[in-house]
């Protein structure tokens, strides 16, 4: 096989990942990585040697730069990021080029009422 994302030992430089999660491919071929270990979303330019943070990137934490253990993630044709935020039991969206997602599902603690997640994958 042929290494695509990371491959540079664990960590939190843009050529690493840490605990890579889970993995979005587009029809451009740019490749999409959830990773618990450094709280962010990864896109990987068919080819690049490093990647671009998406979303998330800034700590764990529950602010809106921020993500706790990402898991799921979607991409649809107008790059934007859709990201289930395990740890915040949030979906959280993130156009193209933002500093920062916004919650469209959960975000009001865990539990089980029509307004609340428990842990999304």
């Amino acid at each position: 096989g042929t290494v695509v994302a990371g491959g540079n030992g664990s960590g939190n430089r843009l050529d690493q990942l840490s605990y890579p999660q889970y993995v979005f491919v587009d029809l451009d071929h740019s490749v999409y990585v959830s990773e618990c270990g450094n709280h962010r979303v990864m896109k990987w330019v068919e080819g690049a040697k490093q990647g671009i943070v998406v979303a998330g990137g800034q700590g764990e934490g529950n602010g809106l730069t921020q993500l706790s253990y990402p898991k799921g993630v979607v991409v649809d044709q107008l790059d934007t990021v859709y990201v289930a935020d395990r740890g915040n039991d949030r979906i959280m969206r993130w156009p193209k080029g933002a500093t920062q997602g916004s919650v469209i599902v959960g975000g009001n603690g865990r539990g089980e009422q029509s307004n609340q997640l428990n842990q999304p994958f």
